[in-house]
């Protein structure tokens, strides 16, 4: 089944439930995912869709701090819970530990001995992890690592 399908599908049952809090965050996945469809070649692959989704859970998570910081917990609440909704479409992502695992397999690979390695190595990284990892915590792991050296 395709992603778009299955946010199809998903939209249908909360339809159905009348489930206003899982509609709004599918309906906005859709909007985005259409208007990826008629900007670009017509059919938007799996890698575009989840870049998508984990574009607007991050938007979601930001404007969840936001609100918190500013003693909004109303607001926040919705964020979170549409943030959790769209969570449900996104891979599992790798724990630190895992991540650590790989920076230290790809420094080895790479030969990287210092900080300015850190483009090489952290280019090889995105790529390899990309949609199972955060870029901040990669990014703090390779940086940590490549000091040790």
């Amino acid at each position: 089944m395709s992603f778009t399908s299955m946010i199809n599908e998903a939209i249908k049952k909360a339809m159905l439930a009348r489930d206003k809090d899982r509609l709004e965050p599918l309906r906005d996945i859709k909007s985005k995912l259409l208007l990826e469809s008629t900007s670009g070649n017509g059919e938007v692959s799996e890698e575009t869709a989840l870049k998508i989704c984990m574009k607007l859970h991050k938007q979601r998570i930001e404007t969840y701090d936001l609100y918190i910081a500013q003693n909004r917990a109303d607001l926040a609440e919705v964020e979170l819970l549409q943030a959790n909704v769209i969570q449900e479409f996104l891979p599992k992502m790798l724990s630190e530990e895992d991540i650590k695992i790989e920076v230290i397999a790809v420094i080895s690979q790479t030969g990287a001995s210092g900080p300015q390695d850190m483009g090489k190595v952290m280019g090889i990284l995105s790529a390899k992890l990309a949609g199972k990892a955060d870029g901040k915590i990669m990014a703090a792991l390779v940086k940590e690592e490549l000091l040790k050296s």
